[in-house]
């Protein structure tokens, strides 16, 4: 085909999508009005049939693969256990030589409080922005992923290769559940991957920095309250630790810089959150004679989670032996850093789609949290991490703008085209 042909073919694509706008948004509110909360896994299987008979209807087929439960529990909170996770898959045009992965999560956190435009699981359509958990993180991304398949279901077989996309569950707990299983078992037929997740259309995520969680248990001897001096307080244990390593743990991490830009300036930082999760402590008159608190440990791309554990470890067993403690560390998630390769064809194309639609290339980014694009990095996969929106996630009053899922969904048209032009050159 032609390049001439490729043109001809993005004009139809891109009048497909400016006529489906109505029914997409329809779809949008259907999907972000169906709670769909990891860990817990309610509904589930109500999403993945809704967006079967969605794609149906305009001749696309799906499967709903659903996974072991002997894979899921194991890997799960105990909330989630024995509830199935799904998978949906949907591909366009030839599967035999499918070049192209799209993914979307369409699980989410739960929907809080200190919402004022709607509760978060009835949305409501405000001007360009429709309202509701999920709208941004990230059933928009979502939307404009099917958007740009169902633009592209009457030409795609004309370009000779194949387009799939899947839906995934608990990206919001880690993605072992989800991404990482269709990862491992080699469900994924396409070489170059986009992750739906909202970057807002100015970035691109090519890394993630690493992750290191863990529990500080400080052990006591438990007494009654009356006489303390019979007992050992394992609370005043535990804060007199926390309070040592604010004062020199912390500041010795936080001066390790990446050369990397992140979301944020503060990001390009290392970082350990102390006490997210507190726990100790029976009856109000009994000394406490276990306290847990946790450690949330970032590192930038340019650590690794054993010389980052090791330190962690080394400062808690020193200062524990300096100050007389009985102190235990476990160790919960151990997950490197990742980074793609700079240089990647797939961000070549996806800055010149992009510039075509909004004027300008995407930004290159790490993201300072953590992304299912991990488990397609380590498996040699070119991935990028870009999508709609990013307004209000996990907040009150999460929403996400129309114009921006239709801007998105016409990249994606210029990023397979443009791709599948570089193919038939190299033919």
């Amino acid at each position: 085909m032609k390049k001439e042909d490729l043109i001809i073919l993005k004009d139809k694509a891109f009048k497909t999508i400016e006529n489906e706008i109505d029914r997409i948004k329809k779809f949008l509110i259907n999907i972000i009005s169906i709670p769909t909360v990891s860990p817990e896994g309610q509904n589930y299987l109500e999403l993945s049939k809704t967006v079967v008979e969605f794609l149906a209807s305009y001749g696309i087929s799906s499967e709903i693969h659903q996974i072991p439960l002997e894979y899921t529990d194991p890997k799960l909170p105990e909330e989630g256990r024995g509830k199935p996770r799904y998978i949906v898959i949907s591909r366009i045009g030839r599967p035999e030589n499918t070049f192209i992965h799209f993914n979307g999560h369409y699980d989410v956190v739960a929907g809080g409080s200190g919402w004022t435009a709607t509760d978060p699981f009835k949305p409501k359509m405000i001007n360009d922005k429709i309202f509701g958990r999920g709208a941004c993180d990230m059933k928009g991304g979502i939307a404009s992923m099917l958007l740009s398949m169902i633009a592209l279901q009457r030409f795609v077989d004309t370009l000779e290769y194949g387009i799939e996309t899947f839906l995934v569950p608990d990206e919001e707990i880690g993605g072992e559940t989800g991404t990482q299983y269709i990862v491992e078992n080699n469900m994924i037929r396409g070489k170059y991957v986009i992750i739906a997740e909202p970057t807002g259309l100015d970035k691109i995520y090519i890394g993630m920095k690493g992750r290191i969680r863990a529990l500080v248990i400080v052990r006591g001897k438990s007494a009654h309250g009356a006489s303390p001096w019979l007992g050992v307080n394992a609370f005043e244990k535990a804060t007199r630790l926390a309070v040592k390593m604010f004062d020199e743990l912390v500041p010795m991490i936080e001066a390790k810089k990446s050369r990397y830009k992140y979301d944020f300036p503060e990001a390009s930082k290392a970082t350990l959150m102390i006490g997210g999760l507190v726990k100790g402590g029976n009856k109000i008159n009994q000394v406490p004679d276990e306290v847990i608190f946790s450690l949330d440990r970032r590192l930038i791309v340019e650590e690794n989670v054993n010389e980052a554990w090791s330190e962690i470890e080394n400062y808690v067993r020193k200062a524990a032996k300096d100050m007389n403690m009985n102190v235990d560390l476990k160790l919960l998630l151990a997950q490197d850093p990742i980074i793609a390769k700079e240089n990647s064809k797939i961000f070549a194309i996806i800055d010149a789609s992009a510039e075509e639609i909004i004027g300008r290339k995407p930004e290159k980014i790490v993201c300072y949290n953590g992304l299912d694009m991990i488990y397609y990095l380590q498996r040699g996969y070119e991935a990028a991490t870009y999508g709609p929106g990013c307004y209000n996630i996990h907040a009150p009053d999460e929403y996400i703008e129309i114009s921006e899922i239709v801007r998105t969904s016409k990249i994606y048209i210029n990023f397979i085209l443009n791709l599948f032009h570089e193919k038939y050159k190299e033919v």
